[in-house]
């Protein structure tokens, strides 16, 4: 039986575990609160994040990091991106060194613009190899309850790749692979800031037409930036590109959408934080995806705008007023 552990008992680390077991995986799932281990371990519940969603038997949790780690044939990780560096330094000594290392990370880190896999193999000076990462439209509470979804693990080794893919094939969870770790990664990253403008735009009341052009034009500017840093076109196109993007910045069960709407109707960045339980890692990210853009030399309007608004306080109709009366150009630009 393949084990695998997966560090971080949010949503998503969660959820994914549950796919893992039920693909026939051993799974180890490491979180830090002894009482949410606990309550994992004797009701088959993460009461705190997926209320009411019974975990498989073969799903048990630790808060010891070293047990988790134990013969571990894939290593999932689904912490906050911000946190990612300093928790795998400490997580280093304690992996098995033929261990693949799988991010559920969404973001990128501020400060060094990296992408997450970048950051994984900084850390552990893994190769690329051995960095895998999965993206797609995976809203955690509908995969908890076996709704059917699909995804894209991504690999350098295309082999590697068809190993994880295996490992988390389920009748509800249908996984792809791909080779594009670079634009599986950024697709992810920037949907979480095109799904804040998009949350925005629905919070000031606008209509269909606004947030579909935001969506679209949001993906322009993905592809000009992943184009720039050597992905494939065709990647943004799919499952881990226009998918993930569509079901960002239309779910309610979205962190990030509902994140831009509370901002949109008026709320304050403090009032929003304190009204969001989880990491809407767009936050954050929408800085570093501006910085990375522009080491690149890449125009990234709607990022801008979100920046503006999140970080810099700027009303939402004036950034509003401002995105719309930027000069005309052609649609491929």
């Amino acid at each position: 039986m393949t084990r695998v552990a997966v560090y971080g008992t949010g949503s998503w680390g969660t959820a994914f575990a549950m796919v893992l077991a039920d693909a026939g995986c051993e799974v180890a799932l490491w979180g830090r609160r002894a009482e949410l281990a606990g309550a994992v371990n004797t009701t088959r519940t993460n009461p705190d994040y997926l209320p009411g969603v019974v975990l498989p038997e073969a799903v048990r949790a630790t808060t010891d990091p070293a047990e988790a780690a134990t013969g571990a044939e894939f290593t999932v990780l689904a912490v906050p991106s911000q946190t990612l560096r300093g928790n795998l330094s400490d997580w280093k000594p304690l992996l098995p060194p033929d261990t693949v290392l799988v991010s559920l990370m969404k973001g990128v880190e501020l400060g060094t613009a990296k992408r997450m896999s970048e950051v994984i193999g900084e850390v552990t000076g893994a190769g690329p190899d051995r960095i895998a990462v999965l993206s797609g439209p995976n809203l955690a509470r509908e995969i908890a309850e076996r709704q059917p979804a699909a995804s894209v693990v991504a690999c350098r080794d295309e082999e590697v790749a068809r190993r994880l893919q295996a490992a988390c094939h389920t009748p509800y969870f249908r996984p792809y692979t791909n080779t594009d770790v670079v634009g599986c990664e950024l697709g992810g990253a920037v949907k979480n800031v095109i799904a804040l403008a998009v949350g925005i735009a629905d919070g000031m009341g606008l209509g269909d037409n606004a947030k579909a052009s935001l969506i679209t034009r949001g993906l322009a500017e993905t592809t000009r930036l992943g184009l720039a840093m050597g992905a494939d076109a065709h990647t943004f196109a799919g499952l881990a590109g226009l998918g993930d993007l569509v079901a960002t910045c239309s779910s309610p069960l979205s962190r990030n959408h509902t994140f831009g709407t509370n901002l949109g109707r008026g709320m304050t960045l403090a009032e929003t934080v304190a009204a969001t339980r989880q990491t809407a890692e767009g936050v954050k990210s929408c800085e570093s995806v501006l910085d990375l853009a522009r080491r690149h030399g890449v125009d990234m309007p709607i990022t801008e705008t979100v920046v503006d608004i999140v970080h810099d306080g700027k009303p939402p109709l004036v950034a509003l007023k401002e995105l719309m009366s930027r000069s005309a150009k052609a649609e491929r630009r």
